[in-house]
């Protein structure tokens, strides 16, 4: 078993992800960025909803009735502090579906509102 936490750092989920996982509020956009990959390894939906922005927050995700998804790492590549309450986050994340390989390259948008951090959206990029 690893010890470290889903999302790359060489921490473990505990003193990682973990506090954010439940209910901590992310101190910056990079750590609910990171947080959230977390999730979607360990198939939090109701805390990847409840991170997203209200404006574009689907009503369900639905990961258990989807093909299953092996995450396989996370590499982020840039974030950016926009001003005091948005930021960008460019990543890369590498997951399998069916034994069969994928990449989602992103570059995802996060906008604090009353001092917490909410995803808003993902601009996937060319490569």
């Amino acid at each position: 078993m690893n010890p470290h936490c889903p999302c790359g750092r060489a921490t473990a989920l505990a003193d990682c992800c973990g506090p954010y996982l439940s209910g901590a509020p992310a101190p910056d956009a990079e750590r609910l960025m990171r947080s959230r990959y977390t999730a979607y390894v360990l198939e939090d939906e109701a805390y990847l909803l409840t991170t997203w922005h209200p404006d574009t927050r689907p009503d369900a995700l639905n990961l258990k009735a989807d093909k299953p998804a092996k995450w396989l790492g996370l590499t982020v590549k840039l974030c950016r502090q926009l001003d005091e309450d948005h930021a960008t986050v460019e990543f890369v994340a590498r997951y399998k579906i069916a034994g069969r390989a994928f990449r989602m390259h992103e570059i995802s948008r996060f906008e604090k509102i009353a001092g917490r951090w909410y995803y808003l959206a993902g601009d996937p990029t060319g490569s």
